[in-house]
């Protein structure tokens, strides 16, 4: 009764300060070193320290900053106007014209950030005052934008998936190959949903009129080559095994160098802060992860995880029930927290969960993220409900009723990929052995 007790302060605490709004680091740490303090004689600073510092100089962490400094420098290049300048041409003929645009563009945007919110801004400062002046509905033009721009969190580099592979102890690499083709099938859906409201709501779509030639149309998709070019070599050399994740990520910002220079927008102002930006990400991200290492420390001495999971065992759930109350739990954790704290809080007691019910921690990486992007348009905490409402000044309200349907596909995309889970693991088990290390 008296470990029912202790156990029921902990949970409170820890609930109590991430609900005070205490930043969520911190908030991990202090609820750690309560753990340590009430179920062991250990000295709680000692176990901490020791337990951070291991986890932290993990070389494979070392990716996180610089994947983030390579969408820092594209972020801060001319890149969102090279890309509306080669795809409007492809994009104005299909069904629902250019609002493709804001589609294509966080897919090829994400594959070079890594960051929803990046994805969002920097797609968002050239394809939405281009969309307005050409009269597409602006509940169309927002809602894609606020759910295609979740994208970053699934197309490798996606920071997400970096954190959760350190979390779990998985292969970065493998993570991001397994991201791939479900990030381009989610892609593909929410185009399919703008033809199918363009087919719908014929009346609703302008006509323009397409005066470029195929040659013209092939001219202006040069200015696509540098970034495509950078995403094959940072996504082929980890597939290729030429390189692990931690080496593509340095490829990937000397080519982000080498394209802002050659762009003419790699201004010293420009440099610094893109080192600012990504130093600000990388060291909250890093606080978070080394609270959420010793908030597991602590979880293990409660033997909380062990419990909850024979208890989970005990309900003789299926794989399928297993995933679907997973897919509502973070849901909801979703509308109150961030993506990476979701992860690194509730790893501790899922992991044990997902091993046992013989479900491969790769593809549950991908999984995780799907539900997460969910998250990123669930009010009140939203975080690319946010971004956007800064962007245009909208109501939360309404953005987040603009991104319901494609919100509505995210959850079909959990079914799909329960259903076809090759689709996550085929490029992840086809990889040359050298790309896992």
């Amino acid at each position: 009764m008296e470990e029912f007790y202790l156990i029921s302060i902990f949970l409170f605490a820890l609930f109590f300060l991430l609900g005070t709004g205490v930043w969520v680091g911190l908030a991990l740490f202090g609820v750690a070193y309560l753990g340590l303090e009430m179920f062991t004689s250990r000295p709680a600073g000692d176990a901490m320290l020791t337990r951070i510092w291991t986890s932290s100089s993990s070389w494979t962490l070392t990716a996180l900053p610089l994947f983030i400094w390579m969408g820092e420098i594209l972020y801060r290049s001319r890149l969102s106007e090279d890309m509306f300048r080669g795809l409007a041409p492809w994009m104005a003929r299909l069904p629902g014209g250019l609002v493709h645009i804001n589609i294509v563009g966080c897919t090829i945007f994400a594959a070079v950030s890594g960051s929803s919110a990046a994805t969002l801004t920097t797609v968002g400062k050239m394809s939405i005052p281009e969309l307005r002046k050409r009269k597409y509905p602006e509940y169309m033009i927002i809602g894609t934008l606020t759910g295609a721009a979740t994208l970053g969190l699934m197309i490798p580099p996606s920071l997400t998936l970096i954190v959760y592979g350190v979390t779990v102890e998985q292969s970065i690499s493998k993570l991001f190959m397994a991201g791939i083709v479900p990030g381009m099938f989610l892609a593909l859906l929410f185009m399919s949903y703008v033809a199918g409201w363009s087919i719908l709501r014929r009346s609703e779509v302008p006509v323009i009129a397409s005066k470029m030639s195929f040659s013209e149309k092939v001219s202006e998709s040069r200015f696509l080559i540098p970034i495509i070019a950078l995403i094959l070599i940072v996504i082929g050399s980890m597939y290729g095994g030429w390189a692990t994740a931690t080496e593509a990520a340095a490829i990937g910002v000397i080519g982000s160098l080498i394209l802002a220079g050659a762009q003419g927008s790699l201004s010293w102002r420009a440099f610094v802060d893109s080192l600012l930006g990504a130093t600000r990400t990388s060291a909250m991200i890093a606080l978070i992860l080394m609270g959420a290492t010793a908030l597991t420390l602590a979880m293990g001495f409660t033997g909380l995880p062990r419990a909850l999971a024979e208890w989970i065992d005990t309900l003789g759930l299926s794989r399928f029930s297993l995933l679907v109350v997973l897919m509502l739990f973070y849901i909801v954790l979703g509308m109150f927290l961030d993506g990476i704290s979701s992860v690194v809080l509730t790893m501790a007691i899922v992991q044990p969960m997902v091993e046992s019910a013989g479900i491969d921690l790769i593809w549950f990486g991908i999984f995780i993220v799907v539900v997460i992007e969910m998250a990123q348009i669930t009010p009140p905490i939203g975080f690319n409900l946010f971004v956007m409402q800064g962007m245009t000044k909208h109501e939360m309200g309404y953005i987040a009723k603009t991104a319901l349907p494609l919100f509505a596909i995210m959850v079909l995309m959990v079914f799909i990929l329960i259903a076809f889970p090759e689709m996550a693991t085929y490029l992840p088990d086809n990889m040359r052995d050298a790309a896992s290390r």
